[in-house]
């Protein structure tokens, strides 16, 4: 029986074995403080307040320093530092008290000269760094909230972080003592000075924030509280922007349930009763309304007749849901609406066009607009839609009207 042979096994001599990326990662969070000092040596020899001298240094730095592996690290001595670590040379936390916006700006055009150079950088910050920094922000003194709050709202307004980092801000610690509610008013104070609300709304809807009642205590989560709150911290762009996105809301529900209510053949009483009900529960202005209860009474008519009899069955369909509008056009206002409702409608259905001046006249006999309504559009309410087609096919009526106006007139 052979004896296993004692000889040394064969090895590879010279071969670089290649680390993978998780293994340095994992290696890297163990030397943040080297990272950290060897960092330090290239910002202290920069006068304070010259950041033209730290936006070039740390560009210098990201040369032999490995940005990419110390990402975390880096983004922590400039965004926060623990009150037990050394005091680093470039921190927004410098920026003089109160938080300043024009001075952060500045500590911001660095970090976006940074980023520029970097890209690679632009991930880890707004997916690990700005959300590693939010969720622990309850711990910070109120000037250091603010510094911070301030900064990511810049940062996010100038493209240079996704508003996805705010997630972090809806974990419960955060929410329950207005911790959330607070940071969220001040970066988005932050993203308004050179944002618009438009652009604001835009963003969050990319990062797949839809509601901002999230941010709030589960006790104030109501459409009404928002809004105060918003108006109370002199943001009433962001109440209004709320209000009209609730509104949408509230306006699809209501022209789903009009159609169902037609379709189910309620009576105009129980329908006009549905709707005030809501009104109380949800108001939206009356102007709005009227749209939303003709286009929920037209969806359910069945337009499949015959084209010599479209005209007809228009007239009668609007005559049966007239008493219906109603009591909803009280104001000028609401009722030259309700015309620009009709004539838009008439322009996207081709079928009913021609039925347009015969519709006027339904509603006119039915009380829902008034000859002073019909007149003013005709003079100068119209919508661009179609204009000059329904301008010229209504002349008669309006005619008409004005003619019984200085009538009346005359025999007063």
């Amino acid at each position: 029986m052979s004896q296993p042979s004692s000889a040394a096994k064969p090895s590879l001599q010279g071969v670089r074995i290649k680390a993978r990326k998780g293994a340095v990662k994992a290696q890297a969070k163990h030397e943040p403080t080297i990272f950290r000092d060897q960092l330090y040596k290239h910002l202290e020899t920069v006068p304070e307040g010259d950041f033209d001298s730290f936006a070039t240094k740390l560009v210098q730095a990201g040369s032999s320093l490995e940005f990419l592996k110390y990402a975390d690290a880096l983004f922590e001595i400039i965004l926060y530092i623990d009150g037990g670590e050394p005091t680093s040379p470039f921190t927004i936390f410098n920026s003089k008290d109160p938080a300043d916006v024009d001075e952060l700006k500045k500590y911001i055009e660095v970090l976006n000269k940074l980023i520029r150079r970097y890209k690679y950088l632009q991930k880890p910050l707004e997916e690990s760094a700005l959300p590693g920094l939010l969720q622990y922000i309850h711990r910070w003194s109120d000037t250091q909230k603010d510094k911070l709050s301030i900064t990511i709202g810049l940062l996010i307004s100038q493209g240079l972080a996704s508003a996805s980092c705010l997630q972090a801000l809806t974990k419960d610690h955060l929410i329950k003592n207005d911790v959330s509610v607070n940071v969220i008013t001040l970066i988005f104070r932050a993203y308004l000075i050179d944002q618009s609300m438009d652009h604001l709304s835009a963003t969050l809807k990319r990062a797949g924030i839809k509601d901002l009642l999230a941010f709030f205590p589960a006790n104030k989560r109501e459409g009404r509280a928002l809004e105060d709150h918003f108006r109370q911290q002199n943001l009433p762009q962001v109440a209004d922007w709320w209000a009209k996105k609730q509104y949408a809301v509230v306006k699809e529900s209501l022209v789903r349930e009009l159609t169902e209510f037609c379709e189910r053949e309620d009576t105009p009483e129980q329908i006009i009763a549905s709707i005030k009900a809501r009104q109380d529960e949800s108001p939206i202005p009356e102007s709005e309304l009227v749209q939303c209860i003709w286009q929920g009474l037209m969806a359910s008519v069945d337009w499949s007749a015959r084209p010599d009899q479209i005209e007809g069955l228009a007239l009668r369909e609007v005559g049966k849901y007239a008493p219906i509008l109603e009591p909803f056009c009280n104001s000028a206002k609401t009722q030259v609406t309700l015309i620009n409702v009709v004539q838009v409608y008439c322009y996207e259905d081709t079928r009913v066009i021609k039925a347009f001046p015969q519709i006027l006249k339904v509603l006119y006999n039915k009380d829902c607009i008034s000859d002073q309504a019909i007149i003013y559009w005709h003079q100068k309410g119209s919508k661009a839609q179609g204009r000059q087609h329904f301008l010229k096919s209504t002349e008669p009526l309006v005619k008409f009207l004005q003619e019984q106006e200085d009538s009346e007139e005359e025999d007063e």
